[in-house]
């Protein structure tokens, strides 16, 4: 079973100055123009509707509110001239405070972009491992440049221009070479041991002494000197 919505607890109806203390209360609280049902609405029935109506010009007519007439409607808000207003020497004096704090807050923006900035320097600059570890790969280049120059430092002659195009044209031919014997042997291999549990393949493998490319041979493949030498070819066949 759905349980019962609490009845709201019944508000004491008010009467006399005291219904009139409390519409003045609340209209002076709220600062905004209100008509009667309004009033009496947002009291939750503490003063009846005909009684707002009566004490509200009842009060309009003491001055403590002011009534205006918007067609067939008649609002009533706080007499203006009744509030508390600020002293002309306390208005200048939160002026002055307010621009000392502007002041002060655009020295604080200048401070924080600054900030800022420094911290973005410090975010960018490598860590202490960082440094060490860019240390120690310079050192290592530097030691295979300077063995790379021993030879030129002992006096052995250079290498010369037509050397070295010999030097890579036989690479290209003989590495070209290697790769159609590696395939040649692939397309063999694959027909003799298509047929053959994967262990037996390996075990044929080892009986036949047959030796697969190396670390050093796959390193070789992906190192910059084959990539070098393809992209030469395919230079040389756009051309």
């Amino acid at each position: 079973m759905s349980s019962k919505p609490k009845a709201e607890p019944k508000v004491a109806v008010l009467k006399g100055q005291e219904a009139e203390d409390k519409i003045l209360e609340y209209v002076k609280k709220m600062n905004r123009p209100y008509g009667a049902v309004d009033v009496a609405a947002n009291l939750k029935g503490a003063v009846p509707k005909t009684a707002t109506q009566k004490i509200l010009v009842a009060l309009a007519e003491k001055g403590e509110l002011v009534q205006k007439v918007y067609g067939k409607t008649t609002f009533f808000v706080y007499n203006q001239a009744k509030i508390d207003c600020l002293p002309q020497e306390k208005i200048t004096a939160l002026n002055t405070e307010l621009v000392k704090l502007e002041d002060a807050n655009k020295e604080l923006v200048t401070q924080v972009r600054t900030l800022t900035t420094d911290f973005a320097k410090i975010k960018s600059t490598p860590t202490d491992a960082e440094i060490d570890n860019q240390i120690s790969n310079t050192k290592e280049l530097i030691l295979i440049a300077n063995k790379t120059l021993d030879p030129l430092r002992s006096g052995a002659p250079p290498i010369s221009a037509e050397q070295l195009e010999q030097i890579y044209a036989d690479w290209t031919k003989w590495r070209a070479e290697w790769v159609r014997r590696r395939k040649v042997f692939l397309t063999f291999w694959q027909l003799a041991t298509d047929a053959l549990p994967p262990q037996d393949a390996k075990d044929l493998e080892e009986d036949l002494g047959i030796e697969k490319d190396t670390p050093e041979h796959v390193n070789v493949e992906q190192g910059a000197l084959c990539r070098q030498n393809q992209a030469s070819t395919l230079k040389r066949k756009r051309q």
